[in-house]
């Protein structure tokens, strides 16, 4: 009588179970059949706990609360169900509630297998934890599950995001099963870690190229400053056929921005607004950034309105562009909009501040600002904010008051805090401290080009030719010569580099030519000038 009750019972089960495969249950259905099973008592059967648990973990209309109480209530686990508790912590990326509940399985007796590697390594990667990645590493090599395509895909990932790339390439290399996804990986932690060569080759080799692998080239050749490369990537990517993702947009954007390259800039801003790209902080600080060095401020001020969201990083890419481009007083306008807004500046946009001042002269608005970083921001000044203090009062004519900071700074002076020392001396015409500046800087070994230049410019100033003959003698007896400026111009989107004494461009000639009928043309006009000058007088 008792076996054929719980036969029945089983039975019951069984075809109450089977209502998980239906597509369209909620969790109040998954609650009554949660109390069927419990009346009948074949709740706690592994399997039938394993049922209501990955539907409750894993299903898009599951609740993970209610699966982790039932998981914690069970006397009896197995593996799978391990697997399906990790796998939903994963997914919904709690990453370190991920490795606490796999230290607890371990702890109560179970092994992991493939499919628990690939939750942890994908934990492990989502917190650069690279120690517990290795230990996890040794754990698969010792249970027999590295050369798993779950595994050692995982593998792969952690070590190419923790820039560990001679582990990565290692594993790349034996492995047997690579999908698009690890070869992505791989090269963009190539790419990443700046070394475009090898991310190049691979990318090359690469049998099927995604829209990821050419974002990654593109940002990665981007971040070590091979601009015009980017750009041609990012144009190769449309001839290959691929839409360009959020990724690729802005670290084409950052190429633009670097080469001044402003159609090219527009062009990509019409493309994202054509696509309905969603103006987000990262995608909106790119296009501040690329319309405020191209020149275009009010276009960049324009963007950041838009911006439905404004963190300090398209605060402070506005300030720089708006300081760097003659509007200082706008510049600490947005600074106050900044703190009204409940923005927090960090170091970037306290030197954006402080170059805006010096540019105006306003002296004590730089020196309050320089003061609030320890007392009101907690942000302790480096040696760019020094430089931009010494700036700040060398532009001011307080020669002594940036010398005094340059003494009693914390920090050692680089290049740029003694260059703006010196600047100052150039400008006030202070030959004494102009050369007690440059001493400064030759021993440190800083004495390039263009400080013998700025001595020698000290010197013309103040009449003193002996001293510009000295200095030049100087820098012919030590081989010094003084770096050749160069200029960027953009025609028809493409990007052009004029490097000065370089005669190397094809149209060279005909730019010379032109230059000449330039020259000619502006003296017709200052002899124009003067003649209506004299006129005048007469």
């Amino acid at each position: 009588m008792l076996a054929s009750a719980g036969y029945k019972y089983l039975k019951s089960s069984r075809r109450v179970l089977s209502l998980l495969e239906y597509q369209c249950l909620t969790m109040s259905h998954i609650k009554q059949i949660q109390s069927h099973l419990t009346v009948s008592g074949t709740l706690f059967d592994p399997f039938a706990a394993g049922r209501i648990i990955s539907f409750c973990a894993v299903s898009a209309h599951g609740d993970l609360s209610h699966a982790y109480l039932l998981f914690l209530s069970l006397p009896r686990r197995t593996t799978f169900i391990w697997n399906t508790m990790l796998r939903a912590f994963a997914d919904k990326n709690k990453s370190a509630t991920v490795l606490s509940l796999y230290k607890h399985m371990v702890g109560t007796g179970f092994l992991p297998n493939n499919y628990t590697f690939s939750f942890l390594l994908q934990a492990c990667t989502q917190l650069s934890d690279l120690s517990f990645g290795i230990l996890l590493h040794g754990q698969a090599v010792r249970l027999g599950w590295e050369a798993y395509d779950f595994v050692q895909n995982g593998l792969i990932h952690l070590y190419a995001s923790c820039n560990c790339m001679d582990s990565a390439r290692r594993l790349f290399d034996g492995s047997l099963n690579r999908d698009v996804i690890t070869w992505t990986a791989v090269i963009n932690g190539f790419a990443k870690t700046g070394q475009v060569e090898v991310a190049r080759q691979l990318f090359d080799e690469m049998p099927e190229k995604n829209v990821v692998s050419w974002s990654a080239m593109i940002t990665g050749h981007a971040q070590i400053g091979f601009f015009k490369e980017a750009l041609e990537l990012f144009n190769d990517m449309q001839i290959a056929g691929f839409r360009p993702n959020h990724g690729a947009i802005v670290g084409a954007l950052t190429a633009c921005a670097s080469l001044g390259a402003l159609d090219q800039g527009r062009w990509i801003h019409a493309y994202a607004d054509r696509n309905h790209m969603e103006l987000d902080r990262i995608l909106g600080t790119a296009l501040i950034d690329m319309y405020a060095k191209c020149g275009c401020v009010e276009t960049a001020c324009r963007v950041f309105d838009e911006m439905p969201e404004r963190d300090v990083f398209a605060f402070t890419s506005l300030i720089s562009g708006l300081a760097n481009h003659g509007q200082s007083a706008t510049a600490i306008e947005m600074f106050t909009r900044m703190q009204k807004e409940g923005v927090r500046p960090n170091e970037v946009t306290l030197i954006c501040l402080l170059s805006a001042c010096s540019r105006v002269g306003l002296v004590e608005e730089g020196l309050r600002i320089f003061e609030s970083m320890t007392n009101i921001y907690g942000i302790q000044p480096v040696v760019q904010h020094y430089g931009c203090l010494v700036d700040l009062l060398g532009r001011a004519g307080l020669l002594e008051d940036a010398k005094r900071v340059v003494r009693e700074m914390p920090l050692e002076p680089d290049s740029y805090v003694l260059g703006s020392l010196l600047n100052a001396c150039r400008v006030h015409g202070n030959v004494e401290l102009g050369e007690e500046t440059v001493e400064c800087l030759a021993e440190r070994s800083l004495d390039h080009g263009g400080v013998h230049v700025l001595l020698s410019n000290i010197y013309a100033s103040a009449n003193q030719w002996e001293g510009v003959a000295k200095v030049r003698k100087g820098m012919g007896e030590k081989k010094v010569k003084k770096v050749p400026g160069c200029s960027l111009i953009e025609v028809d989107g493409v990007v052009f580099e004029f490097v000065a004494g370089d005669m190397s461009h094809d149209f060279m000639d005909d730019i010379l030519l032109l230059l000449l009928d330039i020259d000619k043309h502006l003296k017709s006009l200052q002899l124009e000038d003067d003649d209506n000058y004299d006129m005048k007088l007469e």
